[in-house]
């Protein structure tokens, strides 16, 4: 397995990281019902499997499910010494006043008196929203304070576009992590040609960064399978290995149901020589 140091908190942690929301929501990208018990089964065997593979990054949400890929985790991890993992969830972006019963209900249902990182979940917010979360009595206020009682070790935010928001997020100095999109098909957070994205923003910070989607939740497949119906090339390895080939990220989520998935996975990410050198593909002229 390969690791990394995520940003300013100083923790090593697996580059390959299990994204939790196919342990959560029922038929995500596929029919699948989380809580039917062979299933649970089988997700519980994948995560156990990436925790003997080396991955140590796990990431959910109290929004999967409503706490149901967190539940899957907590039985899943339980026993695994908290520092041989980073183990991280998420509370749902909006009223500061239900941000502490999220995340003590999220400390339970994962079988922890401490988590790494809380997140606030959010997709897209509105300057409003922003002022609010990052104001008097707000959501980072929240999760500060659990940051102090030890309740959580780090804090940070999911986002799903490149708005306004993230930028005043990232500049508050009041996040040790982030996690964004960012894949062939959404490209917006790194530009090495100008040196400016998102991406280089974080990493002046000192923040950490989790990708979500790395392999595009299927939309570069489906693209494919509209252009060339007859092709039969798994992109996959190479879609993981373009996202792990930029060396502003720290973690590549991906979202795996059974064993063999992680293994695959796994694989991918030890197989380093498949790297790409993403300055030469921006490359635009020739010398």
């Amino acid at each position: 397995m390969e690791y990394t140091t995520l940003g300013k908190t100083g923790r090593k942690v697996s580059r390959l990281g299990y994204g939790g929301t196919v342990a959560g929501l029922k038929h995500y990208m596929r029919e699948f019902d989380p809580e039917d018990q062979k299933s649970k089964e089988t997700l519980i065997e994948a995560l156990q499997t990436a925790h003997q593979l080396g991955v140590t990054y796990f990431d959910t949400a109290a929004a999967y499910g409503d706490g149901v890929s967190e539940r899957i985790f907590g039985e899943a991890l339980q026993g695994i010494p908290e520092d041989d993992i980073f183990l991280a969830t998420k509370v749902s972006a909006g009223d500061a006043a239900k941000t502490r019963a999220s995340l003590e209900r999220s400390l339970k249902n994962l079988r922890r008196d401490r988590i790494d990182l809380i997140q606030i979940h959010g997709t897209n917010y509105s300057d409003e929203l922003c002022d609010e979360m990052l104001g008097a009595n707000g959501m980072a206020e929240e999760l500060e304070k659990a940051k102090r009682e030890g309740l959580v070790r780090y804090i940070g935010f999911t986002i799903e576009c490149q708005n306004p928001a993230l930028y005043r997020f990232i500049r508050s100095g009041r996040f040790d992590v982030m996690q964004i999109e960012y894949n062939l098909m959404f490209q917006h957070p790194y530009d090495p040609s100008w040196e400016s994205g998102s991406l280089y923003d974080a990493e002046k910070q000192g923040l950490g960064v989790a990708v979500m989607r790395t392999a595009t939740s299927g939309i570069f497949q489906r693209w494919i399978q509209e252009v060339n119906p007859a092709n039969t090339f798994d992109y996959t390895p190479a879609l993981i290995q373009l996202v792990l080939s930029n060396p502003l990220v720290d973690v590549a989520l991906l979202g795996m149901r059974t064993a063999d998935r992680v293994r695959a996975n796994v694989a991918i990410v030890e197989d380093t020589e498949h790297r790409v050198d993403l300055n030469a593909i921006h490359t635009r002229y020739v010398k």
